[in-house]
């Protein structure tokens, strides 16, 4: 069984959509978010697929989510024929954190014809052995220090270096202030990850912020010879769920 984040009570957030952003952004795309995350970035957008009533764990707006309006359980056949019914040819797999429920995810993907599958990932888990084959990229997106995470739980060094090693892996740093920039170089320097392998994104949920930010992020990206990721997604449909 997988437990999915909801677009409406009931209603699990399986949807098509373009990729908004990282390396696939523009194409065509079905997605899939999973509820559950052991992260709790502080500027999180989806923070209803973790931050339910009781859960103490730092947000800026500080919103819970009534669990039982915001998740729902499915079983793996179920979930697969969601995503066949929706047609497309290329899967992103996204939460919360995915990698939470590997097991199930590989007996879901194994019952799918003719997708490419993308898994976007905090970086700390592991991929289980059996998806692992299964998976074509893996969007990993370390969550630095403005994230409000610690660094202990959320940038594990022996994760980073798998990841690092993995050749079908891609980094995606989110961006809040050019600060930022500093750990980001440090990380690529500890784990000798490839420029062409990391993209800077801007924290935002607002095509205005968004803006704002990339005016000044573009060119640092530039200037260290490292990728640059927009929120497409934003700007054309505004932060709501099922886009």
């Amino acid at each position: 069984m997988l437990t999915l984040a909801t677009t409406t009570p009931g209603e699990p957030e399986i949807f098509a959509s373009l990729q908004g952003e990282g390396r696939s952004a523009g194409l065509p795309c079905t997605f899939v978010r999973l509820s559950r995350c052991n992260l709790a970035c502080s500027w999180c957008d989806t923070a209803y697929t973790w931050r339910f009533e009781g859960d103490n764990r730092p947000h800026r707006d500080g919103l819970t989510f009534e669990r039982k309006a915001n998740q729902i359980v499915l079983s793996e056949e179920e979930v697969a024929a969601w995503i066949m019914a929706l047609g497309g040819n290329r899967l992103v797999i996204t939460g919360g954190e995915p990698l939470l429920q590997g097991a199930q995810l590989a007996r879901m993907v194994a019952l799918l014809d003719g997708h490419a599958i993308e898994i976007e990932t905090n970086g700390t888990v592991a991929p289980h052995p059996e998806l692992a084959p299964l998976v074509d990229q893996y969007n990993v997106s370390p969550k630095l220090k403005h994230s409000g995470n610690p660094a202990e739980i959320a940038l594990l060094s022996d994760r980073l270096q798998a990841w690092a090693s993995e050749p079908k892996a891609y980094f995606k740093f989110v961006i809040s202030a050019s600060d930022d920039l500093t750990e980001v170089l440090e990380l690529q320097a500890a784990y000798a990850i490839p420029g062409n392998r990391i993209q800077l994104m801007p924290e935002g949920t607002t095509s205005a912020v968004i803006r704002s930010h990339s005016a000044w992020l573009a060119p640092l990206a530039l200037d260290h010879g490292l990728g640059f990721s927009d929120r497409l997604h934003i700007h054309l449909y505004g932060d709501t769920r099922g886009t």
